[in-house]
């Protein structure tokens, strides 16, 4: 079984599984139109779905301000309502949006913006503080981000926020952030199709928590095989940095089912879904890690929230797996 993790550097504890609440925030789009939400969303149901986390033990929940062009937050407040203080909420910045047309207008490194967006994502959370408050744009200059981290550290000591962190892949940005004292993770892409050698070493060194984006490869690793999907989920249309989706629209790259086909057995061992293994192999990759799955429905919750019963793949399955993908 495997509950608890490790806080970074914090010493504190948060559930070993998160829920990641881009999927909830519906529909919205870049300027000229790019999908970058993952389509259509019931509000009662990703409510339903974050009440039922909580109730399995998910005590982290990881949002940004531009999912959904600020929905996302606003349902995961209203979720969360008299319960705020019973989990670990963290959000991001850095994105420019207008809600009213759902739309990603651009992108802010200042200070100033930082502070701006801070305000609202209280306001739509419907708290006075952010757990952990992490930089958005994942190529930003190191040096501007030197300038952002010490904007954190203001925010920590006014107590609107109680750490920080970048969402990159790149090691070298991450340890700018790590250089402040209340920076404690790091979001980066993770999953047994995408290991992240360098950024896991980071973690172990500067003993960050290792917070894992895409953890089921954008749902391939929750069995997601092909098929056409709606005009307003991002697979549809996916960006150069989303890899395992078909330029042309048709759904799941053919070469990435192969490669999960070849470890499917392995990750259903012992009774797990195919989802429950890839959550089980993040868990014994490093002891840092918190996956942070997505989620639309009650079902999907109580699925990925299961996996913590069945704990960490072993190391010998771990081997097994990097021998069946050749690496």
């Amino acid at each position: 079984m495997t509950t608890q993790r490790t806080w970074g550097r914090s010493g504190a504890e948060v559930s070993a599984l998160g829920f990641g609440c881009w999927a909830i925030g519906g529909e919205h789009r870049t300027a000229d139109g790019q999908p970058v939400g993952w389509g259509r969303v019931d509000d009662d149901e990703s409510v339903r779905a974050v009440r039922r986390a909580l109730d399995l033990g998910v005590t982290f929940f990881d949002t940004a301000d531009c999912y959904g062009t600020g929905h996302s937050e606003e349902i995961l407040g209203r979720a969360l309502g008299k319960r705020r203080d019973e989990v670990v909420l963290a959000t991001k910045w850095g994105n420019v949006f207008d809600p009213d047309t759902r739309t990603l207008t651009g992108t802010d490194d200042t200070p100033e913006y930082a502070r701006r967006a801070l305000t609202a994502s209280l306001r739509r959370l419907g708290t006075d503080h952010i757990d952990l408050y992490q930089l958005h744009l994942a190529a930003a200059d190191p040096a501007r981000a030197a300038e952002l981290r010490d904007a954190c550290e203001e925010f920590v000591r006014e107590g609107l926020i109680g750490a920080y962190g970048w969402s990159t892949d790149d090691p070298a940005r991450a340890a700018v952030f790590a250089e402040g004292p209340h920076c404690t993770a790091v979001q980066h892409a993770l999953n047994v199709l995408q290991d992240a050698p360098a950024l896991l070493e980071l973690c172990e060194r500067l003993e960050l928590a290792s917070v894992a984006r895409s953890p089921l490869a954008m749902g391939l690793l929750a069995g997601r095989r092909g098929g056409a999907l709606e005009a307003g989920d991002i697979r549809s249309r996916p960006p150069a940095w989303l890899p395992g989706y078909a330029d042309d629209g048709s759904g799941a790259d053919p070469r990435w089912l192969a490669r999960i086909d070849a470890v499917r057995e392995v990750l259903t061992s012992g009774g797990r879904t195919l989802a429950q293994g890839a959550l089980a192999w993040l868990w014994a990759r490093s002891p840092r890690t918190v996956p942070i799955p997505g989620f639309r429905t009650v079902a999907q919750a109580e699925e990925n929230a299961g996996a913590m019963a069945e704990g960490p793949l072993t190391a010998a399955q771990l081997a097994e797996i990097d021998r069946l993908l050749d690496r």
